[in-house]
């Protein structure tokens, strides 16, 4: 008999951990207080307790090629960007074809999670349940916490003077659903996130005014970018994060920024960062700059305070009438049914390894699934965490020491200090790490062995180690090689472009042209190289 492992959650990275913990042997139990998978993207009228919400207009911000399971594409009729609808629809085919539907039990709450008093033996866990208000106690040999990271809204109204004299009404943008009860009113939306972009744009059409609050501006990013191609195709690639680590950071600052063609960036809007680093996580929108541009929504500062009917910001000017405030300020980060020391062993702050194990468990038998966050999608991160996990719980591979450990996360809260590489969300206590996703992924697969081995594919499979180097670093690349392989990664990975422009279709002109990456960087090399010729002559 399998260990038996206790997975909380049935969203995208409860999936993932079913069926990585199949794939070892190990007999799983998941536990989902809804009647349905998707966990985030299920979406509900309205907001349930306990569970993550979104709105009715939500659609992905990655990409279809790079956001899938690695061993299972989207249809390739399906849209590059989803509405919620459709990767639901993703989600639920997935775990039927996986036959991972009969390990879930549904409309159970998991109340409490704790150690066996045998623990420094056995590294067992006491799960206990509940379901039709009867309780139900469990004894588990591991467990993967699943439920994700955008559940408690953090609603900072402490952090606004006069806002208990507000009359208007206020909200969290996790309240909000559609723009219909907001249709002729004044707006003020507190953050220039996804979400708050997304709902301001979205308000614009219907509401009277609508005016963006922002503490230090943002990137905003189209989805959208060279020959129309999904922008993390073109972006997220090996090719770019050896550039971006090889330069001298003042020459891959330039080329970072000279390759956000797409971004706008014009510092009278506030949305470009005025004194922040240049890889500040950007907020996707394709309307959002033509939308100030129109007038139809205006970006502010902080505010300064709150009357009974206005907002002073800090810049002195006033927003009058106000009749809603939506504060779109992110989650905090909360396991109820977990006690606070095991995810945060250190002065009160997230402290796992890789994001994942508690350094200082004294048995290898918990592991947190999706809390990571990077610049690329979180359902091929939660499956390599969960082959990762469910291989140390199997014991075919071992975590190095508590020391090593510690001395990791230590160098990556170092970094983050520096360049913001495993930053903390700016609002809320969230604490959600955050991380440049190749190189997160290509360390989690070195754990497996399922890291992609370039040279030795530059040897022995030309096409595609072009394709793996230069192309999208898509999810079939990390179960092309080592444990876990899937035989129809290598296809997959040559075919993605096809599946790109398939749903755009409509007639065969000519033949689709792929992006030029050897076009581009010689044109972005370009005036740095002029620069530096120029130098040499008068130096």
């Amino acid at each position: 008999m399998g260990k038996r492992v206790a997975i909380v959650g049935a969203g995208v990275s409860g999936l993932a951990s079913i069926r990585c913990c199949l794939e070892e042997g190990l007999e799983p139990t998941c536990f989902e207080r809804s009647n349905d998978v998707g966990g985030l993207w299920k979406f509900s009228n309205q907001a349930e307790e306990g569970r993550a919400s979104i709105y009715q207009s939500v659609f992905t911000n990655s990409s279809k090629e790079m956001m899938c399971f690695p061993d299972f594409p989207y249809p390739d009729d399906f849209p590059n960007y989803m509405h919620h609808s459709k990767l639901q629809q993703y989600i639920r085919t997935f775990a039927q074809k996986k036959n991972l539907l009969r390990y879930i039990q549904f409309e159970t709450l998991v109340s409490s999670i704790k150690k066996c008093p045998n623990f420094l033996v056995t590294g067992q866990w006491e799960v206990v349940s509940e379901k039709d208000g009867k309780q139900e106690s469990a004894i588990f040999d591991a467990v993967m916490i699943c439920s994700g990271h955008h559940v408690y809204p953090n609603l900072p109204t402490d952090s606004f003077p006069g806002l208990h004299r507000f009359q208007g009404h206020y909200l969290h943008s996790r309240d909000y659903k559609d723009p219909e009860a907001f249709k002729g009113k004044r707006v003020l939306v507190i953050g220039l996130g996804n979400s708050g972009s997304d709902i301001a744009v979205e308000l614009s059409r219907l509401a009277a005014q609508v005016i963006i609050s922002s503490r230090s501006g943002s990137w905003v990013m189209s989805r959208v970018w060279d020959d129309g191609y999904p922008w993390d195709m073109v972006y997220v690639t090996r090719f770019a994060t050896f550039l971006r680590n090889a330069l001298p950071s003042f020459v891959s600052d330039w080329l970072y920024v000279k390759k956000m063609n797409t971004w706008f960036k014009h510092e009278n809007y506030g949305l470009m960062p005025l004194n922040g680093p240049l890889r500040k996580e950007p907020v996707f929108n394709d309307e959002l700059p033509s939308c100030i541009l129109c007038g139809t929504v205006s970006i502010k500062p902080s505010v300064k305070e709150f009357t009974e009917t206005s907002a002073v910001f800090e810049d002195g000017t006033v927003f009058e009438a106000i009749d809603y405030i939506i504060f779109a300020t992110g989650y905090n980060y909360a396991y109820p049914f977990l006690d606070d020391s095991i995810i945060k062993s250190r002065n009160n702050e997230v402290t796992l390894f890789k994001g994942i194990f508690p350094p200082k468990m004294e048995k290898p038998t918990l592991a947190v699934i999706g809390l990571v966050q990077s610049l690329g999608a979180a359902i091929p991160t939660a499956d390599l965490q969960a082959r990762w996990a469910a291989k140390v719980f199997a014991k075919s591979c071992t975590l190095p020491t508590t020391s090593e450990m510690m001395d990791d996360i230590d160098e990556k809260m170092g970094k983050k200090l520096k360049c913001l590489s495993f930053s903390f969300l700016r609002f809320g206590q969230s604490q959600t790490l955050q991380t440049d996703y190749i190189t997160y992924m290509d360390e989690l697969g070195s754990f497996i062995g399922a890291k992609p081995n370039i040279p030795w594919l530059f040897l022995t499979d030309p096409q595609l180690a072009l394709e793996v180097f230069f192309g999208p670093c898509s999810p079939y690349q990390f179960r092309l090689m080592g444990p876990g392989k899937w035989d129809g990664a290598r296809n997959a990975i040559l075919t993605q472009w096809d599946r790109t422009v398939k749903p755009t279709r409509t007639r065969a002109v000519r033949e689709a042209q792929r992006p030029q990456h050897f076009h581009n960087l010689l044109k972005m090399l370009s005036f740095p190289v002029l620069l530096l010729a120029v130098w040499l002559t008068f130096y």
